[in-house]
């Protein structure tokens, strides 16, 4: 995609001879909702770039999330490519271009940011690692994924994306935090996912022990992949989600586990999927997801 406005006022590309350590790319559409319309994710991307939009003059101002500016004192080294050509019913071709742009990201020795997209997206973002050193998953989530499959046989679909990730021998461990409520898991599924060696910390458990009894079951040192749906946070901040759910993450919480996982290991990637744009109330989810990955840029740039 081309002539778009960069999240932040991002350049697509860097002067030559010069490279970025950090590339952002949307990802409209992944496997199909069978059933379903998926095109009210399509525009999340564009809605996150528009709703930070007027900040993009004020990147060296102090940041109180961040304890500092965005860059703290460092050549700006991000680009945003814009959203890959995705479309509806190309299901095996979107994966490969989410999965291709992931790996050159990396091969570029960058670190990937993808803003989805429907919550099938994370699979093949996940799948763009197996080139790289083995890494960790950090799902912020009401819904631990472990579905075999949907819909008499489509196993790469919502609701599946830990399941997969588990498969993948680069994927070396999972923990995933905010789960609540019913419609979660099944009790299958919740017995798989303790059996492979998942993490599962509810939300209860962020509440009332803080962001530690996530962090603490990943090895120092890590690196990690921290994947975002955003029916992981309440829908009082975060009202544009097909399945809301109350008892969510703040926040804050959110905004100091990617800090926490920063300081564990290291950052390899990154990506928020499920913001359902016609679900939005006063543009709140837009503006808390740009937020968000505002946060996971300064900690990433923060990074040794």
């Amino acid at each position: 995609m081309t002539g778009h406005t960069g999240f932040l006022g991002f350049p697509e590309k860097l002067p030559d001879g010069q490279k970025p350590r950090l590339v952002i790319f949307g990802a409209p559409y992944g496997t199909e909702y069978q059933g379903k319309d998926s095109s009210g994710y399509a525009t999340a991307a564009a809605k996150i770039r528009a709703a930070v939009a007027e900040d993009a003059a004020l990147i060296e101002n102090w940041d109180f999330d961040l304890g500092g500016p965005l860059f703290n004192g460092q050549v700006p080294s991000c680009v945003d490519t814009g959203d890959l050509p995705t479309r509806v019913r190309n299901d095996e071709g979107n994966r490969e271009l989410i999965a291709a742009k992931t790996r050159e990201i990396l091969s570029a020795g960058a670190v990937p940011i993808m803003i989805g997209g429907d919550d099938s997206t994370p699979i093949p973002f996940f799948a763009g690692f197996a080139e790289s050193d083995p890494v960790w998953i950090l799902q912020i989530d009401a819904h631990i994924d472990w579905r075999e499959e949907l819909h008499g046989g489509e196993r790469f679909g919502y609701s599946s994306p830990m399941r997969r990730a588990s498969e993948m021998a680069h994927v070396a461990g999972i923990v995933q935090v905010g789960m609540r409520g019913l419609g979660s898991a099944r009790i299958q599924e919740v017995e798989d996912a303790r059996r492979y060696g998942a993490k599962i910390v509810t939300a209860r458990e962020i509440h009332a022990q803080g962001i530690d009894s996530a962090i603490r079951h990943i090895p120092q040192g890590a690196r990690i992949v921290i994947t975002l749906d955003c029916d992981g946070l309440d829908p009082s901040i975060m009202p544009g989600v097909v399945a809301p759910t109350p008892g969510g993450l703040s926040y804050t919480q959110v905004i100091e586990l990617i800090e926490a996982a920063a300081a564990r290991g290291r950052i390899a990637g990154f990506d928020l999927v499920e913001f359902h744009t016609p679900s939005d109330i006063a543009n709140l989810t837009a503006l808390t997801a740009a937020r968000i990955l505002v946060n996971a840029i300064g900690q990433i740039l923060r990074q040794a």
